[in-house]
């Protein structure tokens, strides 16, 4: 990783997280937004490669892990949220951010995003929903649409998809925001409040999947996704609102900071056992002897 200067924070430009490797996701795929509109928003926002650590799941997305500059994690399908939760925790001062896809996140990893919301990590959780798992070349995922046929359902898939807004608006989260993965400054601009968030952020980014989501292609969202920002004395703090306006995925799908809750108080400040201490947990790691442990089986 480049010496990002972290004596000098005002400082921070687009090249500090450029990555000499190559992306290899297919032509016209959303993560190419994503990635770039997580750059603008980081430095935007003056957040250095040194004080930011990434944290990819397994799926296409996660290709990405090793492509952008800076402390990275790439995890196990569906785990990386508990990884980035322990991180948030360890140490506030490095900005933590999580991405995982729908499958591995609404699917075999949903207990650990329910215990995040729950408990409110210092985490940006960004969603890529894409309808499918991709890298697998074309599975349903818990967001497939019922009816549509895949590769390993030809028949069509039977169960009704998860509706991942309306699953996190229902655990009353602090932040969650909606976005599209072909719109990069609005992206970037629900990224950097996300960032600026405290607490733990849920950001699902509607996105495209040219190869093998073709019920929800770019040109589909990008004629039904409407900005909250537009709709008249919208009140991203009122909960209610926010889950009526989240509920539809057809014809006028809402994005933007649907609901952000003011009063957040992030899981290390309500601790009564650390809100005096003036260190992180990483600085509290020592190495200790084992020895008296280990004579006591001899």
């Amino acid at each position: 990783m480049q010496d990002c200067n972290c004596n000098n924070p005002l400082h921070v430009h687009f090249k500090d997280y450029f990555s000499e490797n190559i992306n290899t996701w297919c032509t016209n795929c959303g993560n190419y937004g994503i990635q770039a509109a997580i750059k603008r928003a980081l430095v935007a926002e003056k957040i250095k490669p040194c004080r930011t650590l990434l944290c990819f799941d397994i799926g296409c997305h996660g290709n990405g892990a090793d492509k952008i500059d800076g402390f990275r994690f790439h995890g196990l399908h569906g785990r990386v949220i508990p990884f980035a939760s322990g991180a948030a925790v360890s140490n506030r001062k490095i900005k933590v951010i999580a991405f995982g896809g729908d499958g591995g996140s609404l699917g075999e990893g949903v207990n650990h995003l329910v215990s995040a919301i729950r408990s409110n990590y210092e985490v940006l959780f960004i969603l890529h929903n894409n309808l499918n798992y991709g890298l697998t070349v074309g599975q349903a995922s818990p967001t497939t649409k019922a009816g549509v046929k895949m590769n390993a359902s030809p028949d069509g898939i039977s169960s009704d998809p998860i509706h991942p807004m309306r699953f996190v608006l229902s655990l009353h989260p602090a932040f969650a925001a909606r976005t599209f993965s072909g719109d990069i400054h609005h992206m970037t601009k629900t990224f950097q409040t996300g960032l600026r968030h405290k607490g733990f952020g849920f950001i699902e980014v509607l996105q495209s999947c040219p190869t093998f989501n073709h019920m929800t292609p770019h040109e589909w969202y990008q004629k039904r996704v409407k900005d909250v920002n537009k709709i008249k004395n919208y009140d991203p703090k009122n909960i209610g609102k926010a889950m009526q306006i989240a509920e539809d995925l057809e014809t006028q799908i809402a994005i933007g900071v649907l609901y952000q809750n003011p009063d957040s108080v992030p899981f290390m400040e309500r601790q009564a056992n650390r809100l005096k201490a003036k260190t992180e947990l990483t600085d509290e790691v020592r190495q200790f002897s084992t020895e008296k442990l280990f004579d006591a089986f001899r």
